[in-house]
């Protein structure tokens, strides 16, 4: 084995579809983390999802997003305390809060999809637009073969 082989993982290992799709995880994960701090990401998708879906009581939007009640909890909290979103009591059921993206959070959504954006494009510098596109759509493909299985 040579010098620069001594830390390859195995062929068989480096052949696997899921294993590739975890490294290529780790990796994109690491360049977003170097860019926005760990809250940031759980921040962007509760507002993503804001935005997207428009106002959701926090129990749907933690479901939306495979959050437990606890999480969603905390970063709805931390997002209200920023004035990112509003989070008020539904008329139609006194025990759900509903959640808004504010002004403030549509600016912060902003900031952090910038910051997401050059991420992604690090992660993807070797492809060209078009591999890149191809890429997104197999694996939204593989994706929505297995809907019921937790992200």
């Amino acid at each position: 084995m040579a010098d620069n082989d001594a830390t390859q993982p195995p062929a068989r290992l480096r052949a696997l579809l899921s294993w590739q799709v975890n490294k290529a995880d780790i990796v994109g994960t690491r360049l977003t983390g170097a860019r926005i701090p760990a809250t940031g990401r759980a921040d962007f998708a509760v507002l993503a999802a804001l935005e997207e879906y428009g106002p959701i009581s926090q129990a749907d939007l933690g479901r939306r997003l495979g959050l437990d009640r606890n999480r969603i909890n905390g970063i709805t909290t931390r997002l209200d305390d920023n004035a990112h979103i509003s989070r008020t009591t539904d008329p139609a059921d006194r025990r759900r809060n509903v959640v808004t993206i504010t002004p403030s959070g549509r600016r912060y959504l902003e900031e952090l999809q910038a910051a997401t954006d050059v991420a992604q494009a690090e992660l993807a510098m070797k492809l060209s637009a078009a591999e890149s596109e191809q890429l997104q759509k197999l694996l939204e493909k593989l994706l929505d073969a297995h809907p019921g299985l937790p992200g």
